[in-house]
Parts: C-alpha cells; structure tokens; sequence
C-alpha cells in the first residue's frame, strides 16, 4: 500500500515516463518521489491540480554555456539558471570555456561553490581536456560536479583548442567516462578563412562548411576506436556525419540542437548573425537529414547549446560578431511545437530530454519518474499557444532568434528535488540547485 500523507501530490495530470502515457497521480516526500499512482485517497501538505496538463520527467539540457566565471555581464549562474527553470529545464551540463577556464580541480571546485544554492536548477560542469592536463583527465572526471571531459577539436567561442590527433589520442587513452567533443577541424577552418564575406554571415556555413565538421568526426571516431573510449559528439550539424555516425553507435552517442532541427540558412536574410552559431545552421538539406537521424535512433539527446552574448556584440559586422545564440529557455516550448506539428512523438522528446542523459551521462536517481529518484519534474501544456518574445527571455542578455515565433506546448510548472521553482512563469522558490551526482563517481 502506497503512503495515504505526502508532502506534495501532483493529481489529475497525464505522467509521461519509460512505461508509457496514462493519467497517474505522483506523490513526493522531500526532495524524492514516493508513489505513482492514482493517489486519491491520499492527503498532503499541497495538492498541485494538473488536470489538462502532462507531467515528464525533470529536462535535462546537456550543454549550455553560463559565462560565469569571465564576461558575466552577459550571463551568470543565476541567471542561465533562471531561464532553465522558467523554461522549464530542471538541470544542466555547463561548459568550459569560462575565464578562468575550466581545467584544474580547484576552477572546478570553485564553480561548484558558485553555483550551489545559487543556481535555480542542478547541475554538473565539463572539465576541459588540454594538452596540460591530459594525463590527469581520469581523476578530473570523477571529481564532484563533474560532468565528464569536453574536447574542442575547433576553435570557438574561448581559448580551448586540441586541434591534434595526437593530443585527442592522449586525452582519450586516460578518459574513463564518455567524453564530448567539439567536432570542426581545426586546420581545414584556417584553410578556409579567405570564405568569409566581411558583412555576410551567411557565409558562415560555407567556411565552416559540412566537410569541416566531417573530417573531424572521422578523426576522432578513429581515434576512439584505437583507444577503445565512449565519446559523445556535440551538436551534430550535417547530413553526412548522421550518416556516418549511424556505423558507429558503440563508440559514439549523438547530440543535436534545437536551432538545427528548426532554423535554416535561409535566416541569414531576416536573423542575420543572431543565428551565427558553431557549428552553423546549415541549408534546408542538412537539417531534413538530421531530423532523419532523430527518427531513425541516431540521435541520443537535444542539448541547447545556450551561449549567450549581447545585441550589442550580436550588431558587430561579421566576421568580428561572436558564435552564439540564448537557447535553455526556449529548448522546451520550441521542441513541443514540433511535438504538436506531428514531427515527434512526446515520448522520443522525453528520451532526448531525460531518460538519453541519465543513460549516456550514468545520472544518479534522475532521468525518470520512478520511486527512490529525485522529483524533478517538467509540467507542460500540450494544447497552449504561445508567442515567444524577448521580453520573457530571462537570460541577460535578454533575446531570443525566436522572438515572434507563436508555438504550441508550453512549460507551466518546473520541480526541483520535490521543490516547486516555477509555476506559470514565475520563479517562486529560492534557489536550491545542487550538484548531479554520476553513478561512475560515486
């Protein structure tokens, strides 16, 4: 027999989770969930009414980027976190290229203490694999906080660079968890600098063209092969490397985004270089392809990839404007449209979203709705439409490439460990974000 008292049950809404779509009740006691179920007869403290309303597994959004620390005026911790919440995102991998970078024991260390009780969701950090601290990387891999070794294989937004086999090889010969990868190659990028149109950002995409990305996956799946490694490849861009990466899913699990999946190339016109990102939004073709992959099983999880930077920096003539666009608070609303449009099914977006992470990452008690695991959990409103505008973006940089988009599916409610943090569009809980624990460092 299920407990009759809970602290808080969330009735009458749908429970989307590994074993299907049905009407059930969740209970929940402290930070952890205690019954499933029809719950009826059972009291609590509060009784969160979710009819009309389905009930996913807490979203997990495997790589953002929150600037802190380093140039935190256009991002920080609270603030990437605030909008993860109030898009109902439940908790993040951030990455390292921060300033400090994230490379030592002690810069992890002290992101962790930034970010604990701070942050609004909870949370792992890349440590970033360098020429320096390769041989280091199986004790950097298992510290608290961490989320795993991330590789830039070309340059982007920071100063992280292993542009070499050899130094790839190294990293991943001491790597014992999976680790993700920045996938451009970085010589053929110099080749190619003289395809920037000075004032044209789209010709961003013709010089980090499919080739660029291409050839460095076919490098690093090589290299993984030889070293007998788990890698993961970050926002997969082309119609090639789906392809390619389908022949390899014993080594490598695939991320892609939701700006490749929705924008094409054809936006340079009206978006311009709000949606200059690396790797690029490609033609329509590449982005068909990658759909594709997602309904074949090539893909294993969405991340947003959410890099931050100012109108200000944005307006700069390209080439001199940076890669990046916001994207934690817009991933859940954005990806429900394509759900509504009959694109995806709300399960394969909760495999993306929840059950892929804690499968590939090994999470601890996250990634589902089930008894013993922390209730996280993401409330949605299939049916209600929307206009996504600036004036919602919680980012600092407050803008989003969706800006006038209407969508249908919306994030009403966001729990954290049992804690109600958001509840139609407003932040009504203190942060309490704290680290994820993996299950290979324990």
């Amino acid at each position: 027999m299920p407990q009759e008292t809970y602290d808080v049950i969330l009735r009458g809404g749908v429970l989307v989770n590994q074993d299907g779509v049905a009407p059930r009740d969740v209970g929940i006691i402290g930070e952890t969930i205690a019954a499933i179920g029809d719950l009826s007869q059972a009291s609590a403290g509060q009784v969160i009414d979710c009819a009309g309303l389905h009930i996913l597994p807490g979203v997990i959004d495997s790589q953002v980027h929150f600037r802190e620390p380093g140039p935190t005026h256009k991002e920080d911790l609270e603030t990437g976190s605030r909008a993860a919440v109030l898009g109902g995102v439940t908790a993040v991998f951030e990455m390292p290229n921060t300033n400090p970078l994230t490379t030592t024991p002690e810069a992890l260390a002290e992101k962790v203490s930034r970010a604990t009780s701070r942050m609004h969701c909870d949370f792992a950090f890349y440590v970033g694999g360098t020429h320096e601290n390769a041989r280091h990387v199986a004790e950097l891999e298992r510290l608290p906080g961490a989320a795993g070794i991330k590789v830039f294989m070309g340059s982007s937004t920071g100063s992280l660079l292993v542009e070499d086999d050899a130094g790839v090889k190294e990293i991943l010969r001491h790597a014992r968890r999976r680790a993700a990868f920045h996938s451009e190659d970085e010589y053929r990028l110099n080749e190619r600098m003289n395809e920037r149109i000075p004032g044209d950002p789209a010709s961003h995409p013709v010089w980090r063209d499919a080739e660029t990305a291409l050839a460095c996956t076919r490098r690093l799946i090589a290299i993984a092969r030889e070293q007998r490694a788990r890698i993961h490849v970050l926002h997969v861009s082309t119609a090639e490397e789906i392809t390619f990466l389908a022949a390899h899913k014993d080594v490598a699990s695939v991320e892609v985004t939701p700006h490749h999946l929705t924008l094409s190339a054809d936006e340079y016109a009206t978006l311009g270089t709000k949606i200059q990102m690396n790797p690029p939004v490609r033609d329509k073709s590449h982005r068909e392809k990658i759909w594709r992959g997602l309904d074949q099983g090539v893909v294993d999880v969405l991340g947003s990839d959410h890099a931050p930077h100012t109108l200000e920096e944005k307006a700069k003539a390209y080439p001199d404007s940076p890669s990046g666009m916001t994207g934690v608070q817009t991933l859940v609303p954005i990806m429900l449209d394509h759900v509504a449009a009959g694109r995806l099914s709300l399960q394969r977006f909760v495999d993306l979203t929840s059950a892929g992470p804690a499968r590939l990452f090994q999470i601890a008690r996250k990634g589902r709705v089930a008894v013993g695991y922390d209730a996280d959990l993401t409330i949605v409103d299939l049916k209600r439409r929307e206009t996504i505008r600036d004036e919602w973006i919680a980012s600092r940089c407050g803008w989003t490439p969706y800006h006038g988009k209407e969508v249908t599916g919306w994030p009403v409610g966001t729990f954290v460990r049992g804690a109600r943090v958001m509840w139609e569009g407003e932040v009504l809980a203190p942060s309490t974000g704290k680290a994820i624990r993996f299950l290979e460092a324990l």
